[in-house]
């Protein structure tokens, strides 16, 4: 038994090798060449190396399988480690588009295409048909456009960003039934409308983040659902309503950012009671009443930040009692009446406190 095994594996390392030997799949090398056409990188000749039939070997950013010898994975980075890069003492640059030609290779798993800086022009509409791509990168490019409506057909998709784009139109409803979705990132482009109503079926989610974009309408309930969400960005939108109180609810949430929206309405006292919270950020909204006094031991905000609302009342005496604050910024309120003693308090500075109507003691003036 022992001698058969042995007999299979150097079957599969010798078929492996003659794999490799004989270079790729002559369509995936078609469609790597035709990639390759609309693209422009000047400086460090990354490109240089796409020659031959051996593009399993040799060419750089290009991995394949070594039993079928078919293309896996295209992984071009402008921001890496590579010796290229740092021999180059400089960071990449291209210019150009992504050609359609890279769908040819519905083999693909992988497409990284990140951080050019000036790559141009929309995604394929193709780039759909890829049934096995588990990585989409394209961040940090000038990609223009929409997102493709059809977006939701890649269900095998685990990583979504496209952040730091110029991207507009809206989140395709679509986008909702990439149910393995772990990491997505639409951050820093000009997408508008709402965020869809059934979000929360996302429930393998980790990450994600709409930050600054110009998005609408009121945050979904339905995203309390997503069990596994640590990290929820919904920062410098146009984002109206208020702030389900489910949220703070979320076993995993850790980070929620929201500030610079137009949220109004009270601070839902869940959010300041979750003792999984590290980082809050609600400032820069319309939040009105008093902050819950809600805090205590459990409590560990790496930053909580509430500044420029319409808060009234009191700080929270329960605050002195949290186990740690990093950075706290309840400026630009009208909050009023003496600051809490406490060692969470020990090292904040007069700006966690400025511009409200009467506060007072330690690190303002005594009251």
């Amino acid at each position: 038994m022992a001698r058969h095994s042995l007999l299979l594996l150097a079957a599969a390392i010798l078929a492996a090798a003659v794999v490799a030997a004989s270079g790729c799949s002559p369509s995936d090398r078609e469609a790597l060449l035709g990639f390759r056409q609309a693209l422009n990188e000047p400086y460090l000749g990354l490109f240089n190396s796409w020659t031959g039939s051996k593009c399993c070997v040799n060419w750089y950013g290009v991995s394949c399988d070594a039993a079928t010898g078919r293309v896996t994975d295209v992984n071009l980075r402008g921001e890496s480690e590579d010796p290229i890069f740092e021999k180059a003492g400089r960071s990449g640059y291209m210019t150009g588009k992504l050609s359609p030609a890279i769908c040819g290779i519905d083999t693909l798993t992988t497409l990284v295409v990140a951080d050019w800086k000036d790559i141009s022009g929309e995604i394929p509409a193709c780039i759909t048909s890829l049934s096995s791509l588990r990585i989409l990168d394209l961040i940090g490019n000038k990609f223009s456009g929409e997102i493709p409506s059809d977006i939701g057909r890649l269900n095998r998709l685990t990583v979504l960003n496209l952040a730091d784009n110029t991207i507009a139109g809206k989140i395709p409803p679509s986008i909702t039934q990439l149910t393995s979705l772990k990491h997505l990132d639409l951050s820093n482009n000009l997408l508008t409308g709402e965020i869809p109503e059934n979000f929360g079926n996302l429930a393998m989610l980790s990450r994600a983040l709409l930050n600054r974009n110009q998005l609408t309408g009121s945050i979904p309930v339905s995203i309390s659902k997503i069990y596994r969400l640590a990290d929820l960005d919904l920062s410098m939108n146009r984002l109206t309503g208020s702030v389900p109180f489910e949220l703070g609810k979320m076993p995993v949430l850790s980070v929620l950012n929201l500030d610079s929206n137009s949220f109004k309405g009270l601070i839902p006292e869940s959010l300041l009671s979750n003792g999984g919270m590290g980082i809050l950020n609600l400032s820069r909204n319309g939040f009105e009443g008093s902050i819950p006094d809600v805090f205590g031991s459990h409590s560990y905000f790496m930053a909580l930040d509430l500044s420029y609302n319409n808060l009234k009342g009191r700080v929270p005496t329960s605050l002195a009692s949290a186990k740690y604050i990093g950075h706290l910024d309840l400026s630009h309120n009208h909050l009023c009446g003496s600051i809490p003693v406490g060692e969470p308090f020990d090292h904040l500075e007069a700006s966690s406190f400025g511009f409200n109507d009467c506060l007072c003691g330690n690190p303002l003036k005594t009251c």
